[in-house]
């Protein structure tokens, strides 16, 4: 099962606060583990203005603004942006099924500060990531939903929605979700 490109959608109920109805954006995975970013918890104390100063990235007035958000309990002072296809830069970007790539490098962030760079973009700080068999583990354990990712969902503004239309998006409603599981 190779889940590169999906949704992982937190069941009510999981275990780990810090993934309370998370939509995890799987960026890699295969036997030796998986790394995704969640892509709906927004993070309050740091902004896209206020990480290019701390970086000594000049933030030029047509520059963009864009969403920081929480990416996962992984190496949370490293960043990621996730962000569409368009976008070009001087170093390596990973290629993610369903017409993502995702930048771990300073040019990125310059190019948004011009205004320039990818058309949709998100910036993540941390990364969700398992070990082998671990997230299949979660799975058979009922904690996560597989769905197909929607860049729409991903990259739109509001992230209080993301998770109810990640559910809806597999035909469920999230109030007939229970936080209790069982196996047939």
């Amino acid at each position: 099962m190779d889940l590169t490109g999906k949704f992982l959608v937190a069941m009510p109920g999981m275990g780990d606060p810090r993934f309370d109805k998370s939509v995890i954006l799987v960026c890699a995975h295969s036997d030796e583990g998986a790394m995704g970013l969640i892509v709906n918890k927004p993070v309050q104390e740091v902004t896209f203005a206020g990480l290019l100063e701390h970086l000594n990235i000049p933030h030029a007035p047509e520059g963009r603004e864009i969403a920081v958000h929480f990416g996962g309990p992984v190496e949370r002072g490293r960043g990621f942006v996730l962000h569409s296809r368009d976008y070009r830069g001087r170093a390596a970007m990973m290629k993610i099924e369903g017409g993502f790539g995702m930048t771990a490098t300073l040019d990125v962030l310059e190019a948004l500060a011009r205004g320039e760079g990818p058309h949709h973009a998100l910036l993540a700080l941390g990364y969700s990531g398992w070990g082998p068999g671990q997230l299949e583990a979660e799975i058979a354990r009922n904690d996560w939903l597989i769905a197909d990712a929607d860049a729409a969902l991903v990259f739109t503004a509001d992230d209080s929605t993301k998770w109810s239309g990640a559910l809806r998006s597999l035909g469920i409603d999230p109030l007939a979700l229970s936080s209790a599981a069982g196996h047939a």
